[in-house]
């Protein structure tokens, strides 16, 4: 019986467990899941260092000319002290003596000499002085087991002295599909047969979402060339098929997998396109089997597959996060059942695609985010406010846009 797709949602986030974990070095650590909480073994800045590169100075000695009487670079180990009248020159990131009230910008002064120089009339307690632990405090939390990392944890990484972190290894994807009217792309097809594009852009789409994916095979439209792709595939942590889950004569893929014993999570969604998704568990194996429609396939994967994904990487993030829009113009729908709806947000409005039938394959290229509606929604008119799912977020335009606030 299907269930809604709240339901399902909750399924997958109730059932899918994460992986196992694996040690990595810090410069192969984009785009993983942290496996461990991080905190600061040392405070930044570690001492007490200059923003500027200018002069260590006395806050009464404004408007004064002083006698600089040494240099401080950054790395040195000096730590000379001075009096009234009296100022050290300093480069940025060096450590400032404990007896310097403020830091000068170089340009804010006054050559008078090559020992000597004059300082503006108003000097600002503290300025231009980065202290100890003000970014980070020694035994601050920095990351959490879950967060998803990038170049910004590689720097917070690299301040500590951290080499190697704990990750979640990537989550081992098998895909094969079936029906014997496919072709696969680089292979000659008859008249009466068509390619198969579910398989490379499921491949790439894991791939792209940090799986490690391995393609297994086409199955013939029987059971024992299923069950043996299933039999290749239970290594994975998660199986992708597409296809075999309606009621025709041909469609295998519910009995094959049935020979495995499966425990069924939900077999059908109230939405469309995509009602004849199944999810299900082969002992430690996860299955989803997807529609065998190309678009349907598409988004039902973004929807729920998305997250099952989130939830085997180990990642704490694992619900849909919406944008708003407005709709760029009226869009009608039919009323009765929870409809996905692809299009385009250009930063401001979303414009539903004109071409949304289940079985197209051009229709995602131009599209960046769905919208999906309830079953209630017949209409909504341009300018209304709606919710979005981004699906391709690089955020650029071939338009050039005013940025500033």
């Amino acid at each position: 019986m299907s269930i809604c797709i709240k339901e399902a949602l909750r399924i997958i986030s109730k059932n899918i467990t994460k992986v196992s974990t694996e040690i990595v070095a810090i410069e192969n650590s984009q785009e993983r899941i942290l496996a461990e909480d991080i905190y600061a073994s040392l405070p930044l800045p570690t001492f007490n260092n200059s923003a500027m590169d200018g002069y260590a100075v006395k806050i009464s000695d404004a408007g004064k000319e002083v006698k600089i009487i040494d240099t401080i670079f950054a790395g040195s180990e000096k730590r000379t002290g001075f009096e009234n009248n009296q100022c050290i020159k300093i480069t940025t990131g060096a450590r400032v003596p404990t007896s310097t009230e403020a830091i000068i910008p170089q340009e804010l002064t006054t050559t008078i000499d090559e020992d000597t120089i004059r300082l503006p009339e108003e000097i600002k307690p503290n300025q231009h002085i980065r202290f100890t632990g003000e970014d980070i405090e020694k035994g601050q939390k920095l990351l959490s087991t879950g967060d998803t990392l990038n170049f910004a944890s590689i720097t917070i990484f690299a301040s500590q002295g951290i080499t190697h972190v704990k990750v979640y290894r990537k989550p081992k994807i098998s895909i094969f599909t079936s029906g014997e009217e496919l072709k696969l792309h680089y292979e000659k097809k008859e008249e009466y047969q068509i390619y198969n594009s579910n398989t490379p852009t499921l491949l790439a789409r894991t791939e792209e979402l940090g799986a490690d994916v391995t393609f297994v095979g086409m199955a013939k439209d029987n059971v024992e060339s299923l069950k043996e792709l299933i039999s290749n595939s239970l290594y994975a942590d998660l199986i992708i098929t597409s296809g075999g889950n309606s009621v025709g004569d041909a469609d295998f893929t519910k009995e094959a997998f049935e020979a495995f014993d499966m425990e069924t999570l939900f077999d059908g969604i109230t939405i469309k396109p995509g009602k004849p998704t199944v999810c299900g568990k082969i002992n430690n194996t996860y299955v989803l089997n997807l529609p065998g429609n190309p678009l349907a396939a598409a988004l039902i994967f973004e929807v729920f597959g998305k997250i099952i994904m989130q939830k085997l990487s180990g990642s704490k993030d694992i619900y849909h996060n919406t944008l708003i829009a407005k709709m760029g113009e009226e869009l009608n729908n039919k009323k009765g059942r929870t409809t996905i709806i692809p299009g385009f947000f250009d930063g401001e409005y979303f414009k539903a695609s004109k071409k949304r039938a289940a079985g197209m394959v051009g229709i995602l290229h131009n599209c960046n985010a769905i919208m999906i509606l309830n079953k209630q929604n017949e209409i909504l008119e341009k300018d209304a406010l709606v919710k979005i799912l981004p699906i391709n977020w690089k955020f650029f335009t071939n338009v050039e846009k005013d940025y500033f606030n």
